[in-house]
């Protein structure tokens, strides 16, 4: 039983409350404590039912209930082994009490011992009068052990008990993607549709499915049908719109994506689908308005700032697209795509010291793209710093062994160095990858593309004759 503070039968939280802060001490019977403690527990309040278990163990030390929210707690605080001796305890005299196989489970599945676990949610399975609440459980653990057709039979139990649980189902078709089934997920959900033919939701993964399978007219039809059971399920014009935008239908789009805004607080996911439809059909400024909407509906909307960002690259506004980048990285400065765009921006504007600080971050923060690496390369050249440059090559032939336009600029950062040797070394590994990559020696090199040595290398390479 869930309390609520407006509630005529809230008066054993209001009585617990008082008493804590007068530091009086009040009697409670158990089950007020259990509702007290659940009512704490629902709504995140992990102190004050640390409290109310503890008061409510000192007044009932014999209460199986209030021992296995103790339990719980400690669980909550992963401190599974003190939760596990006490489970032990209580198992000696609770051996047909289904909620002690149960949080045994959890400790096991909090350790990763997921098929430990499910062994014991069979067993609570033959105690308890409501299995529908172990089925999810046990689904839940074959999803962790990535079993998928476990998991799926087990949620469909759930359903089966309760075809409101919705949950179940979005769990369901989870692991029919997953599985990569989505004609079956279609087939399972117009099973599901015959027994209850105006379930929006249903109707709604229907649409996603045609949808994943590129049946765009179907997807569509689906999405209808959704909306027509509920007019107000902002899920099924969203979809909807996502699947017009495949269809280059970006006006019904725009008009699909502006319904939702009308039906609840507007989400920066709409605004910003809305702006990249305006912009497909060439309205800048509608686009750029929309963009703007979205990061201040939502300033965390990385694909929104991002949007704005690129906008302004397009257009060749590099100062403006650089205003927007900034302010993106001040909200997040370990957005890896962020800073790609501040390193790309800044050399567009030859700005190559800050445009090298960008490159450094992104491929610190886990991109590693090939283009990444020598392009930093190429400034850390231009800024004379050979040694740095040297260091970020041999960093990307780790990622990129036998990489000719490595090899090459390593060859020509080595010649600069005066170390010949190391430079004719790389050369001819450029050489023997992609002889007709000379280019890149002569347009970053011109001064060691000339030297006599070095054409000698490549004339020896071309002509073997000679």
């Amino acid at each position: 039983m869930q309390l609520s503070p407006n509630e005529h039968n809230n008066f054993s939280l209001t009585r617990f409350e008082s008493m804590l802060k007068t530091n009086s001490v009040l009697f409670f019977d158990s089950e007020e404590f259990e509702q007290i403690i659940h009512y704490y527990l629902e709504n995140g309040k992990i102190s004050l039912a640390k409290k109310a278990t503890k008061l409510g163990l000192e007044q009932h030390p014999t209460s199986t209930s209030l021992k296995l929210f103790q339990i719980e707690m400690f669980i909550f605080e992963n401190e599974l082994d003190v939760a596990e001796t006490l489970l032990d305890e209580l198992y000696v005299i609770e051996q047909s009490n289904e909620e002690v196989y149960i949080q045994k489970a959890n400790i096991h599945s909090r350790r990763d011992e997921h098929k430990k676990a499910i062994t014991l949610l069979e067993n609570a399975l033959d105690l308890t009068n409501d299995q529908t609440d172990v089925f999810s459980l046990i689904g839940m653990e074959y999803l962790f052990l990535e079993d998928f057709e476990n998991a799926k039979y087990y949620f469909m139990r759930c359903l089966e008990a309760d075809e409101g649980d919705f949950s179940a189902l979005y769990n369901i078709i989870y692991c029919f993607e997953y599985l990569e089934q989505h004609e079956a997920a279609i087939d399972y959900l117009n099973e599901f549709l015959n027994n209850d033919p105006y379930c929006e939701v249903a109707w709604h993964q229907v649409g996603k499915q045609y949808a994943i399978m590129k049946n765009f007219k179907k997807a569509l039809a689906a999405f209808d049908f959704a909306i027509i059971s509920d007019d107000r399920f902002i899920g099924a014009y969203l979809e909807k719109g996502k699947v017009l935008e495949k269809l280059l239908k970006y006006e019904e789009a725009i008009e699909s994506y502006t319904i939702t805004l009308g039906l609840d607080d507007p989400t920066s996911f709409a605004l910003l689908r809305i702006g990249k439809c305006y912009d497909k059909l060439g309205n800048k400024e509608m686009a750029l308005q929309f963009y703007t909407k979205s990061v201040e509906e939502d300033s965390l909307l990385d694909k929104g700032w991002i949007a704005i960002t690129d906008f302004y690259y397009k257009t060749k506004n590099y100062k403006k697209a650089l205003y927007f980048i900034d302010k993106a990285l001040s909200i997040d400065s370990e957005n890896v795509s962020y800073w790609k765009r501040y390193a790309k921006i800044n050399n567009k504007l030859n700005l190559l010291e800050e445009a090298e600080v960008g490159f450094r971050k992104t491929i610190e923060l886990g991109n590693y793209e090939l283009d990444t690496w020598l392009t930093r390369c190429d400034i850390l050249i231009k800024l004379g710093e050979y040694e740095a440059s040297v260091k970020n090559l041999f960093q990307a032939a780790e990622f990129y062994p036998e990489c000719a336009e490595i090899e090459y600029r390593l060859a020509g950062v080595y010649y600069y160095l005066s170390e010949e040797n190391k430079g004719e070394y790389h050369l001819k590994n450029g050489l023997n990858f992609e002889p007709e990559f000379t280019l890149i020696l002569e347009e970053l090199f011109p001064d060691v593309y000339e030297l006599k040595a070095v054409k000698e290398i490549i004339e020896e390479r071309e002509n073997p004759s000679l």
